[in-house]
């Protein structure tokens, strides 16, 4: 399939599609005239590539991940798992800090409502 019919079953842009075979997340062949054609498991592998961006990885850690996902070894196992338990304790470390900033806005919210009562 073409990039453009690519990019309308998977639900994501053609340059998304571009930016990831840029990354080497995606691989296409080429026409003798240069289009792009990809296989039908592309599709199912762009919407992984989105899982994956969604849950906030990089492009550089989908692709120390990938190896594992497209030749499973004990190798590739091991490195990839070593990687998704740092990306979980960054994840977790940012929740933390999500959750005092909010904290701290809910003080804030509760200092001004007493301020503005005080007022009426």
């Amino acid at each position: 399939m073409r990039i453009g019919e690519l990019a309308d079953r998977a639900g994501v842009s053609v340059r998304s599609l571009r930016y990831y075979e840029e990354q080497a997340l995606l691989t296409s062949s080429r026409s003798p005239s240069g289009q792009r054609h990809y296989s039908e498991d592309a599709v199912e592998r762009v919407r992984f590539l989105q899982r994956l961006y969604a849950a906030g990885l990089s492009s550089r850690t989908i692709a120390e991940l990938l190896p594992c996902v497209d030749a499973p070894s004990t190798d590739t196992t091991d490195a990839a798992f070593d990687r998704m338990v740092q990306e979980r304790d960054h994840l977790t470390a940012h929740i933390e800090d999500l959750a005092r900033t909010r904290d701290a806005l809910d003080e804030l919210i509760a200092a001004n409502r007493n301020h503005r009562a005080a007022l009426a």
